[in-house]
């Protein structure tokens, strides 16, 4: 069984949800949801979001 766990902004101690967000690399776009403050806006980017997907946009760009 999995736990899930609820992230807090430091900053503003508000839970963070999920939102579209648009990630910016080498002047390419790619968006991905991920959890955000509410409040400011300050974005949690997990671990496996940089070695899955931000990797992905990286090699792809690399390849051009």
């Amino acid at each position: 069984m999995s736990k899930i766990r609820k992230l807090i902004c430091y900053q503003c101690q508000r839970e963070l949800e999920l939102k579209k967000t648009d990630f910016t690399y080498l002047g390419h776009s790619f968006f991905t949801e991920v959890p955000r403050c509410p409040e400011c806006g300050q974005v949690f980017i997990s671990e496996e979001l940089v070695k899955n997907r931000i990797s992905e946009v990286e090699m792809q760009l690399e390849d051009k």
